[in-house]
């Protein structure tokens, strides 16, 4: 295998792959992908779970294909959790997170994304319904991984 990508090389592709992407509030996908790696990092992350947690939406949002993903010079462990943190169409909830927990480092990754999720500052430039409706989902997923509700200002790192 050639050698991996260093972390900088990693964001730079990231950003590349999701630079016309934005979020339910308009923001850059960007700046989600950056609040996801930082506190992956603040959680004591190592690169493996740094590399995916830039990748982490990469083949499910489309900005990359999972034939790029195993040609990719990454490591097999930031393959792994990539591919575990990519959700399938249709997929229960259950299903998905049963394949976090069996996949070595995806845990903290998927945590660090849920807190950046439900920030209460990201969720209330949304409408209501949304709101509601993205705070039960990320409570929900919080639950089938195991993982405490946790104050999101931590994430305003």
């Amino acid at each position: 295998m050639p050698t991996p990508l260093s972390l900088p090389e990693v964001e730079a592709l990231a950003r590349t792959a999701h630079a016309t992407q934005t979020d339910k509030a308009g923001h850059p996908y960007t700046e989600h992908l950056q609040a996801v790696a930082h506190g992956v990092a603040a959680r004591g992350g190592g690169p493996d779970q740094i590399a995916a947690a830039w990748l982490h939406d990469a083949v499910e949002d489309d900005a990359l294909t999972e034939d790029w993903l195993a040609e990719a010079p990454l490591t097999p462990r930031t393959k792994a959790i990539v591919l575990a943190l990519t959700k399938r169409p249709g997929e229960p909830p259950e299903a998905y997170a049963a394949r976090i927990l069996a996949t070595p480092g995806a845990l903290l990754v998927k945590q660090s994304d849920l807190a950046h999720n439900a920030d209460p500052a990201r969720l209330a430039v949304l409408d209501e319904p949304t709101r509601t409706r993205l705070t039960r989902k990320y409570a929900h997923m919080r639950n089938l991984l195991g993982l405490p509700d946790e104050p999101a200002a931590e994430e305003a790192m």
